[in-house]
């Protein structure tokens, strides 16, 4: 593995751990009188990140702790519930998000992401982190290339859905600062340009 990569890139844990914030963290954005468009944009990042995410436990962290721990009930159901989530997504996917049963579908993946997580947060991370400590940044670093090559081929699909997701007031401060920046590096420019 690249010395660099390992180095810069976070420990497989703490990936682990930014992953579950960042699904959490769309979950609560979810509400039930939400926008429909705004509801299958949060359910489509949810959906997008969370197979990733599995795939990407199920490539490299599972295996790694099933060699430092062969016995880890945790690590038993992880698979399982993964299954579970997936078979969720499937049929959260089928439905339009003015469908009643969309928020119903929605909230079971939620509940069981949310147990999920809590499992592996308070159990198999901290187990990790002591079996596995010489490996995380190489495993880190792992996670990383993998994720990239899982993500590229969604890369306009995710930036439409970040894009939808975002509330009206942060995308206006979000363009009132590229025109602040653009305005302020036009200004350094026109200044360089008196001085020289």
């Amino acid at each position: 593995m690249n010395q660099f990569l390992s180095k810069i890139s976070p420990s497989i844990t703490n990936m682990i751990r930014m992953d579950h914030t960042h699904v959490l963290a769309t979950f609560h954005q979810y509400e039930v009188d939400t926008p429909p468009k705004t509801k299958q944009a949060l359910a489509k990042t949810v959906c997008l990140a969370l197979e990733i995410h599995a795939q990407l436990e199920e490539e490299i962290f599972y295996p790694a702790m099933r060699e430092a721990q062969s016995d880890n009930a945790v690590l038993d159901k992880s698979v399982p519930e993964h299954d579970e989530m997936r078979t969720l997504i499937a049929r959260l996917r089928t439905l339009d998000p003015t469908d009643p049963e969309h928020d119903r579908v929605f909230m079971s993946l939620m509940r069981a992401v949310m147990h999920h997580v809590a499992d592996e947060e308070t159990t198999l991370l901290p187990q990790a982190e002591l079996g596995l400590a010489d490996r995380l940044g190489e495993l880190g670093a792992k996670m990383t290339k993998r994720r990239l090559e899982l993500s590229a081929p969604h890369a306009g699909e995710i930036a439409s859905n970040t894009v939808r997701t975002m509330p009206a007031s942060s995308m206006a401060l979000a363009a009132g600062a590229l025109l602040m920046g653009g305005y302020m590096l036009k200004q350094t420019f026109r200044h360089r340009r008196h001085v020289d």
